[in-house]
């Protein structure tokens, strides 16, 4: 059985919170891991990830697969859910996207392994996937592949 811990003051769970406008004026918040001692894996998976280019303002869609094993902190889902939700009026490439919603998440939980998955959707007539990780994946972790299709057209 989990043990009862303290939440911080959180300012997002369980308020209406309006999306934030941008990425910068978006929170993201942290929970303390109720097992810091164990090394497991958090994913996220956000299979419907919108922002827009920023040479032609038209929409870009793209599925993310946020794998990390926590430290102290776990990152708060709601906070995440509107952290990338903020991006959909924002001009961003691809890559840019990608970056920083890994290095936000490291700023705010300090994992002890992080490791993130962009499979963006066409532009061009070219998908472009975007791959980044961070520290070191501990022996014995089951990391599950991510189990996302490659783009494969019309057939």
């Amino acid at each position: 059985m989990a043990k009862k811990i303290s939440l911080p003051k959180l300012r997002q769970l369980g308020q209406h919170v309006v999306q934030p406008v941008s990425p910068d004026k978006a929170v993201l918040e942290s929970v303390p891991n109720p097992h810091p001692d164990a090394y497991y894996v958090v994913r996220f998976t956000a299979p419907e990830f919108t922002t827009l280019c920023p040479i032609t303002g038209q929409p870009d869609f793209a599925h993310f697969v946020i794998d990390y094993v926590p430290g102290k902190a776990l990152v708060e889902s709601k906070s995440l859910k509107l952290y990338l939700g903020s991006f959909r009026n924002v001009g961003s490439f691809h890559e840019d996207t990608t970056i920083a919603i890994a290095k936000r998440i490291v700023k705010a939980i300090k994992p002890r392994y992080l490791r993130i998955g962009g499979y963006w959707y066409p532009r061009g007539g070219i998908p472009i996937d975007v791959f980044w990780q961070t520290g070191k994946l501990s022996a014995g972790i089951w990391l599950p592949e991510p189990n996302v299709a490659p783009y494969t057209g019309r057939g």
